[in-house]
């Protein structure tokens, strides 16, 4: 129920890459996430930003079924799940079949660099605090090109606001890209509708003639 997977900041609506596309590829406005409204780029790092922003239909990880990484799966317009055990707790995303385990019990160091990271998590009274680290630096926060590097330290915040909304918030830290840590909050809604569940979305086969159409025999 957020605009965020379009751009984490304040944007307009805008006209599809391709005019064929219509209404259907326009990019609908929307209010920013972001605490203090601009993500603090370094000079360099934004002028990346700018030229991802330019480029974003064919460089977009999402475009090309990527995972999407943390914290942009829990705003992409998908849903997903969170399953709760004794010792951990799992995470699945209905989009490319993403998932995660969140360690409660025993934390641990990431053993080599991902898309999702490495979820190490505890509880501080009614709220879920889960440091994720361990990113191999590929991932955009959203399809206006906003990024990070693989030393992106994210921590993020569930707290239960009733039985049915939680309070989403993720603090950002990647010193080679931005000045300070930033931060982004919004609500997650559970769906209600009768017969709600997670289906699967396994995008990669849509994307083989994007990824792979140049090496086929002419």
């Amino acid at each position: 129920m957020t605009p965020a997977n379009w751009n984490l900041e304040d944007h307009s609506s805008a006209a599809p890459p391709d005019f064929h596309l219509g209404a259907i590829g326009a990019e609908p406005p929307g209010q920013g996430v972001v605490e203090g409204g601009t993500i603090p780029y370094k000079a360099d790092a934004l002028a990346k930003r700018q030229d991802n922003f330019k480029n974003r239909w064919k460089l977009d990880p999402e475009v090309k079924c990527y995972l999407p990484g943390i914290p942009r799966a829990a705003y992409m317009p998908y849903p997903f799940e969170i399953v709760q055990s004794a010792g951990n707790i799992f995470f699945a995303y209905e989009y490319a079949t993403a998932n995660r385990t969140v360690n409660i019990t025993k934390p641990r160091e990431a053993a080599v660099d991902t898309w999702m990271g490495t979820s190490n998590g505890k509880w501080m009274g009614d709220t879920l605090v889960v440091d994720v680290t361990g990113f191999n630096g590929k991932s955009w926060f959203d399809r206006a090109g906003n990024y990070a590097s693989d030393a992106l330290h994210v921590t993020e915040r569930y707290t239960l606001i009733d039985a049915n909304t939680i309070n989403y918030e993720a603090t950002i830290e990647d010193p080679s890209v931005f000045t300070r840590a930033w931060k982004i909050s919004f609500p997650l809604y559970r769906h209600r509708e009768k017969g709600a569940r997670l289906l699967e979305f396994k995008c990669v086969e849509y994307t083989e003639e994007l990824l792979y159409g140049d090496l086929k025999k002419k």
